[in-house]
């Protein structure tokens, strides 16, 4: 139950679909106040609930569908899809692209519709947790059947790592973020590209002067939107009771249970991204030099190389796809590390310098710690093939929502060149 007084991301992401929906809960600071409160009665009044402004079971019931982007309505006789779009204040092609197979003029009573709201799926303007993530997933995947959604694996928690897949192309790229879960803020980033592509695609309209129809015929995106779910919870939603780990993320974490400020690594302490097996060893070296003796907040490289379930997966993922080129999406500096040991081939520097003029990020080579054991130096190493590391945003993580939308305005146009490269 949520009512004045509630604070926390479950409380943000209402505020973030209320403001969508053209209600007015204030900012979606995660915090229940007066404004929000009037936003949930003015919502319980548009569905005939009792306006008390709490959100009980019946009122959570309903914003569900909201926060799911989508709602199921059974066709009556003699409904059409426009009629049915114009009730909900859909877009018709958009609704016709979430039921194939459906005849717009030819409707069976009885038949279940996904209706699309008129709004956007992805939040982009709260903190990015897994649960927010799963929802919005599950939006996509109704409103663009064609989207396919599967799984690497699963997290040390079991939380699931979806893997998104547009296209059907022979040219495959990959596209992943939030190895680190202070840098949550790359996981909208990719979400959000994928509604824009996926939309695009219903609606037969260009993406950014690109074709996307082409596109879909000619390559393959595939996308882990979240490498590092159960560090992000941790970062955004706090040290769950629960939480089987509880007492060692504590210690390891300085004797502190605050780790919304500093914690980099999954749930066993490890730095994901400087887990893969490619100058581990100088990794484990550089350790010792920064004084880290195991589990912490960042830079603890493993007991051995790819010893986590979440490496283990992009490593099996990665190792079973004919990837022309990766991106790992990281925070911050708007930089682009495109080399690994003088290994990349020659026209990964080409590419990486119309990444750079696209996005205007710096083309660099990383130096010292931040060069050993990341998901592109891996991949550079065993594949030599173009892989980047995409630093995004400026400032000090965990990276504000606010700066979302600049951040998204620089990289879209890299994400989707870099497809068709």
């Amino acid at each position: 139950m949520l009512k004045l007084g509630s604070v926390g991301s479950d409380v943000a992401e209402v505020q973030s679909v209320l403001r969508r929906m053209g209600l007015d809960p204030g900012a979606a600071d995660g915090e229940f106040g007066p404004k929000t409160q009037r936003a949930v009665r003015e919502f319980q009044k548009m569905f005939g609930l009792t306006p008390d402004g709490v959100i009980g079971p019946l009122t959570w019931r309903i914003l569900g569908r909201y926060l799911l982007g989508y709602d199921i309505y059974s066709v009556q006789r003699g409904d059409t899809f426009y009629e049915i779009a114009k009730k909900f204040g859909a877009d018709p092609t958009l609704l016709q692209a979430a039921n194939p197979g459906r005849a717009p003029e030819n409707l069976m009573p009885g038949t279940r519709l996904n209706v699309p709201y008129s709004f956007d799926t992805v939040a982009t303007d709260i903190p990015y947790s897994y649960d927010v993530l799963a929802r919005n997933v599950q939006g996509l995947k109704a409103r663009y059947p064609f989207l396919r959604v599967g799984t690497i694996g699963a997290s040390v928690l079991g939380r699931t790592l979806y893997v998104l897949r547009m296209g059907t192309g022979e040219r495959q790229v990959f596209y992943n973020a939030a190895h680190h879960a202070l840098e949550w803020i790359t996981s909208p980033v990719l979400m959000k590209f994928a509604e824009e592509y996926l939309k695009a695609y219903a609606l037969r309209r260009q993406l950014a002067g690109y074709d996307v129809r082409a596109m879909w015929d000619e390559c393959t995106i595939w996308i882990v939107p979240m490498v590092n779910p159960d560090g992000v919870d941790l970062v955004i939603n706090g040290l769950s009771p629960r939480n089987p780990y509880r007492d060692r993320l504590i210690r390891w974490n300085g004797g502190s249970s605050d780790f919304s400020t500093d914690w980099e690594a999954n749930v066993r302490g490890v730095d994901l991204n400087h887990n893969y097996n490619a100058a581990w060893r100088e990794s484990k070296q550089a350790e010792a030099e920064l004084g880290i003796t195991g589990p912490g907040p960042t830079r603890y490289s493993g007991p051995y190389p790819v010893s986590e379930p979440e490496t283990r997966a992009v490593v099996s993922f990665t190792r079973n796809h004919d990837l022309r080129l990766v991106m790992a999406y990281h925070s911050q500096g708007r930089v682009i590390y495109w080399n690994f040991q003088n290994l990349a081939p020659a026209e990964a520097k080409t590419i990486g310098q119309s990444l750079s003029r696209i996005s205007g990020y710096t083309l660099d080579q990383a130096t010292g710690v931040a060069s050993y054991a990341g998901y592109k130096d891996w991949f550079i190493q065993d594949f030599r093939r173009p892989g980047y590391t995409i630093e995004v945003g400026d400032g000090k993580n965990p990276l504000p929502i606010s700066q979302f939308p600049q951040i998204y305005g620089e990289n879209q146009g890299m994400l989707l060149y870099a497809a068709t490269v």
